[in-house]
């Protein structure tokens, strides 16, 4: 993974990113006039991740909590992305479609591989190592801080998405003109103190 980077590729690709503005939400297609709130007992918007989220601890998902969707939402998806991969886009972490709005949230380390997904309708995706479940932040040595977009977004029930285990392009796809509502929560983590934590490229901050 990516923490076998060497420290001094780390510092030399700090200022390669992929950029807050390659995040799914901030797409055109899947733009929403409401906002829901999506919070983590775990940690506090904008905070870093408890290790234990991490490929440094038990590299379990974190729990989350939504409330102020709107009416008329049929279902929800989330998707995790990392702003600042070294990568054309965002590294996908995890893709959940299908959530069930009166759940309220996921609890922690329930982002795992379910196959073909759940009778309900409930199937978690392929993370960006085409890997059903949680990918653990993994930030490369020296590369600074990088910040995790908890992105979800409130469907309506035209929402339809065809086949199982969805990544990240079938998941927009399918959502494309059908969101209600839309939440950002963003966890940060790196690795080493010394690691430089400024620059972010030209794609600028998250809103």
């Amino acid at each position: 993974m990516l923490e076998n980077m060497p420290h001094w590729l780390g510092q030399a690709l700090s200022r390669w990113r992929a950029g807050a503005d390659s995040l799914a939400i901030a797409r055109a297609e899947l733009a929403a006039a409401t906002r829901l709130t999506l919070e983590s007992p775990a940690f506090a918007d904008g905070a870093r991740l408890p290790v234990r989220f991490t490929d440094d601890g038990e590299g379990v998902s974190p729990p989350l909590l939504w409330r102020d969707l709107p009416a008329g939402t049929a279902s929800l998806a989330l998707l995790v992305e990392d702003a600042d991969s070294p990568t054309p886009q965002p590294l996908v972490h995890a893709v959940v479609w299908g959530l069930s709005p009166d759940d309220g949230g996921l609890a922690e380390g329930m982002i795992v591989d379910d196959g073909d997904g759940d009778a309900d309708g409930r199937d978690v995706g392929r993370n960006s190592y085409r890997r059903q479940g949680w990918l653990p932040p993994d930030p490369p040595t020296g590369h600074g801080e990088h910040r995790y977009a908890f992105q979800l977004f409130a469907l309506d029930a035209g929402a339809v998405l065809e086949g199982h285990d969805p990544g990240r392009t079938a998941l927009v796809a399918a959502m494309a003109g059908h969101v209600l509502a839309a939440g950002l929560l963003v966890g940060t983590y790196s690795r080493e103190a010394l690691a430089p934590t400024g620059a972010v490229g030209p794609s600028g901050a998250l809103a």
